[in-house]
């Protein structure tokens, strides 16, 4: 029994050797590049820290639109908040003609208040869509069309949209009601102003 025994022990080491070898080229592979596939492949949302961050470069934005009418009908309105200011337009046309502006300071304190509450309202929650989904062009012709932008610098680091339609639920995971209420309130009087002409 114990020649059986010594016959084995070379390939039990050989075996173990070739076991240690694999899981060296292995781990010299990841770090190569980068990890294994399934981590790489997986995207990490930083659109709530970009929310939350209070950089004088940084601002969210909600851009409302009416019903697809007439170009004479046709209304929307656009609230930009940043640590700084706050802005309400409302536009006549489809080519944005301003019929009402109105323009407030802000300070950091309150906008950070402000971009809390967005981010417990979810407002970064919900995956950016691409191509002909993300084209927001005739959704909702006889409803209301809501977009929310985070951005940094007049970029947008996250665009998400939906609607009152059934149909085009679009890409925000959230209230859209409850998040135009929370722009709404950083604009004296807004309410006044969508209705005027």
């Amino acid at each position: 029994m114990n020649k059986g025994l010594q016959r084995f022990i070379p390939i039990i080491f050989i075996i173990v050797i070739v076991a240690l070898l694999i899981a060296a080229a292995v781990s010299v592979v990841r770090i190569f590049t980068g990890g294994n596939s399934t981590e790489s492949s997986e995207v990490v949302d930083n659109s709530n820290q970009a929310l939350l961050s209070n950089n004088v470069e940084r601002s969210v934005r909600m851009t409302v639109r009416g019903e697809i009418v007439g170009d004479e009908a046709f209304r929307s309105y656009r609230v930009t908040v940043t640590p700084t200011s706050r802005d309400f337009t409302r536009y006549k046309g489809y080519l944005e003609q301003p019929l009402v502006s109105k323009a407030y300071e802000n300070n950091t304190k309150a906008y950070d208040e402000f971009v809390y509450a967005l981010s417990r309202a979810n407002l970064a929650k919900g995956e950016a869509l691409s191509g002909d989904a993300d084209d927001t062009r005739g959704i909702c012709a006889d409803g209301v069309l809501y977009e929310f932008e985070i951005l940094n610098g007049g970029s947008s680091v996250k665009r998400l949209w939906t609607s009152t339609c059934g149909g085009s639920k679009g890409s925000l995971n959230a209230d859209a009601e409850q998040l135009q209420t929370l722009f709404l309130a950083q604009v004296p009087d807004a309410e006044q102003y969508i209705g005027k002409d």
